[in-house]
């Protein structure tokens, strides 16, 4: 029944000005304890229209759990959820894998929540693991979206990694991706490339637009007027879109009579992939007629990439980094960006087995 009736569910009071569980069932016109089950994530036992309504409600009204409720329920949740996109990608494997452990180390069980890039997805997954009490959220790769816009109002512990808050401001753990770029142009240049080109997804995300823009801008510096061939390519993911940029690259160069670039910038290891199949469709040989570098150095590499140089992610460091950025949230300290050194990893296409720390 979701009628209102005269509920034995009840909250400790809750401060002057907040809006209690009460108050958003009134507004909706059914029981303390329907809303009681909803905000807690169980929506079975609602219709679809009232968990709809009261989740909307939640969300305008910025309702929050009481912190005593919550103690007189057990205590701290001790649980932190992971907003990921794509984890069948290394890199966020990798981010992943770092910080459950550190996130264990420190007594707290992480949940790992995948986005697929979808703003309505981060936005269910944050509502939902507020139900349960999350005490931090970690948001890799965050994208805007009306929840994640209202959870920094009600100044909720975020913290961003390998894309910055779309809202600016707030914690951030990563690399500085335009030094990364450049880096990687000033491999290209060290190994004689003369013709350099860059690949990269049709829509741009801030990061990998910061890496294209380092490395676009390093190569200017170094090499103004020197012309820099530039394909974007879609896909479901880094793998497609490396492959689908790399065939326009050809389909180009053939048109043109030109050869294909002696060097070329992928954004990430993924699309250094994408690139090496489309190559050997084109009997380009891998790294003796086009050097390739990526961002992101994952492990894979050393398995199936011999000829792959690529600027290496301390992603084993962010764990650390995360779990110290939230326990200064949680502690009220102001947070900044943390951004952790790369290096340039040389193999096949490059003159060394191994950069030195960029």
């Amino acid at each position: 029944m979701e009628g209102v009736v005269n509920d034995r569910h009840r909250e400790p009071a809750q401060a002057s000005g907040q809006t209690s569980l009460a108050d958003i069932a009134a507004e909706a016109g059914v029981s303390v304890s329907t809303v009681s089950r909803i905000a807690n994530g169980d929506l079975g036992r609602a219709s679809a229209a009232t968990v709809a309504k009261v989740q909307r409600l939640i969300t305008e009204r910025g309702y929050r759990p009481n912190p005593v409720g919550r103690s007189l329920r057990g205590g701290d949740s001790r649980l932190v959820a992971m907003l990921a996109p794509n984890l069948d990608n290394p890199a966020m494997a990798a981010i992943a894998a770092s910080t459950e452990a550190a996130l264990r180390a420190a007594g707290y069980v992480m949940i790992l929540c995948d986005t697929h890039d979808r703003p309505d997805l981060q936005d269910e997954y944050l509502r939902a693991m507020r139900s349960r009490f999350a005490e931090g959220f970690i948001v890799v790769s965050a994208v805007a979206s009306p929840e994640l816009e209202a959870s920094l109002g009600r100044r909720e512990p975020i913290v961003f990694v390998n894309r910055r808050n779309p809202y600016g401001g707030g914690p951030f753990i990563g690399i500085d991706n335009r030094q990364a770029g450049a880096d990687a142009a000033d491999h290209l240049l060290a190994c004689g490339v003369g013709a350099p080109a860059v690949i990269h997804p049709a829509e741009l995300s801030s990061t990998i637009r910061e890496r294209v823009e380092g490395f676009l801008d390093r190569l200017e510096e170094r090499r103004p007027g020197l012309t820099v061939r530039r394909y974007d390519g879609a896909g479901a993911n880094h793998l497609d879109c490396g492959y689908a940029a790399a065939r326009r690259m050809a389909v180009d160069c053939e048109g043109s009579g030109g050869g294909w670039p002696d060097g070329v910038l992928c954004p990430s290891d993924l699309m250094a992939y994408g690139l090496f199949r489309a190559a050997g469709e084109q009997g380009v040989r891998i790294p003796d007629d086009c050097r390739p570098v990526g961002i992101d150095d994952n492990d894979l590499n050393d398995w199936i990439a011999p000829w792959l140089s690529s600027v290496k992610i301390p992603y084993q460091r962010f764990g650390d980094a995360i779990v110290a950025s939230l326990r200064d949230l949680r502690a009220g300290s102001s947070v900044g960006e943390v951004l952790l050194p790369h290096r340039l990893v040389r193999r096949q296409s490059g003159s060394a087995d191994a950069g030195d720390p960029a």
